[in-house]
């Protein structure tokens, strides 16, 4: 017959278990089986929290939704007492993920990488719960920076062989492509990282399945208990085709206005919405079921990312702002002014749309060629792309639909 202790251990177990594979609902991978549960199962038992890892370098200057998929599952093990490490990769970010790359990815300037940090925080803290005893934040040169002797230590963790089965370096040797030096440190670096803060479980995309258990391996080789990995599915950007990244134009910034988020997220295609639900509102879209439309169930998809990131009432003016502008075509009640600057006399527009808008000079010379950009009362003629500054001064500047700047000469 079981006493007290085993039994008070038993139900340690079942509710542990019970945990995990609350904690594990939507990842795509939780490895090794088991791990997470037993991971919880001790820290139960020893009066401790969890240390759950996720690193995000910040080649760019803005969260998206797609990094909110796994922020999201990070606030779960936070609202479950655990504490959330949250290591900016301000060095690894002079190495360069080669994770998904078929080449080697453009280094950034320690200046573009400090910048981009410096925002980094904020921007999760959308997401995530701020408190200290909840939240560790870190930055990795602050161990990476090491002197060459524990450089060597940690190489000899590992074989060229066990670096080069991953795809994306298997793809590339196959195809004769090369492969640099710097890229086959990463993996190591960033199991490092691992070890530097004890990480209990480390979290990441799909795309970082070989790092998180390449870390496990680094863990072990200095003697430290290997973490448990969860995968967090890859989401769509707003072409519903490849994954949600700055580079490609598809993104949806966590600090883009409550109205370029609505009208954003409403220009998904149908396809997405399903996953768009899933991985941020952890819920199936309620046109499933046949209750309400398509484009109700994309309204209230939009209603809710704002209110999320937002409130409820910024996502209420977001919905009216969205009907007034464009569905009925009026102007914004506010327009935000855009100083502009001559060159020659001329207002270069493109450049202006990407500084105000952050889209890139190729795309804004696009829109203005097919029709889609408006100055004053006017649509811009195909090559139309440098206007003179007194035309441009004080008139509205309209993208698209739904995106207006008021320029003012500066």
């Amino acid at each position: 017959m079981p006493n007290a202790t085993d039994a008070a251990a038993a139900e340690t177990d079942r509710r542990a278990s019970e945990l995990a594979a609350r904690l594990a609902t939507g990842a795509v991978d939780s490895l090794p089986q088991g791990a997470l549960a037993q991971k919880l199962s001790a820290a139960a038992s020893e009066g401790r929290r969890l240390r759950v890892k996720l690193g995000i370098d910040p080649t760019a200057p803005d969260i998206h939704l797609g990094h909110a998929v796994v922020l999201r599952k990070l606030r779960e093990f936070q609202d479950a007492g655990h504490r959330v490490v949250l290591i900016v990769g301000d060095y690894t970010a002079r190495v360069g993920d080669p994770s998904g790359r078929s080449s080697l990815r453009p280094i950034l300037s320690e200046q573009e990488i400090d910048a981009n940090a410096a925002t980094f925080q904020e921007q999760a803290l959308r997401i995530l719960d701020g408190d200290p005893e909840r939240l560790e934040v870190r930055r990795n040169s602050e161990w990476l920076d090491m002197p060459m002797s524990d450089l060597l230590a940690l190489v000899r963790t590992t074989t060229a062989a066990q670096l080069l089965e991953r795809d994306d370096f298997a793809k590339r040797m196959a195809a004769g492509e090369p492969i640099s030096m710097l890229e086959l440190l990463y993996p190591l670096l960033q199991g490092y990282d691992s070890v530097a803060i004890r990480a209990d479980v480390e979290l990441g995309g799909t795309d970082q399945k070989f790092n998180l258990l390449l870390g496990r391996d680094i863990q072990r080789a200095y003697g430290l208990p290997e973490q448990a990995i969860l995968t967090m599915p890859i989401l769509v950007g707003t072409d519903g085709e490849r994954k949600m990244s700055k580079s490609l134009g598809n993104q949806i910034g966590v600090t883009d206005s409550p109205e370029e988020i609505y009208g954003k997220v409403l220009s998904i295609p149908d396809e997405a919405m399903p996953e768009y639900y899933r991985l941020l509102l952890g819920r199936k879209p309620p046109a499933g079921d046949g209750s309400i439309s398509a484009r109700d169930a994309k309204h209230a998809l939009a209603h809710a990312i704002v209110a999320a990131l937002y409130s409820e009432r910024d996502a209420d003016i977001a919905a009216g702002h969205f009907e007034r502008v464009v569905v009925q075509g009026h102007a914004p009640e506010q327009i935000e002014e855009a100083r502009v600057q001559a060159r020659d006399g001329s207002v270069h527009l493109p450049a202006v749309i990407e500084a105000e808008l952050g889209i890139s000079r190729s795309e804004a010379r696009r829109l203005i060629d097919q029709g889609a950009v408006s100055l004053g009362s006017q649509a811009l003629e195909a090559g139309e792309h440098d206007v003179p500054l007194a035309r441009a001064d004080g008139e509205v500047l309209r993208v698209g639909k739904r995106r207006y700047r008021r320029l003012r000469a500066d």
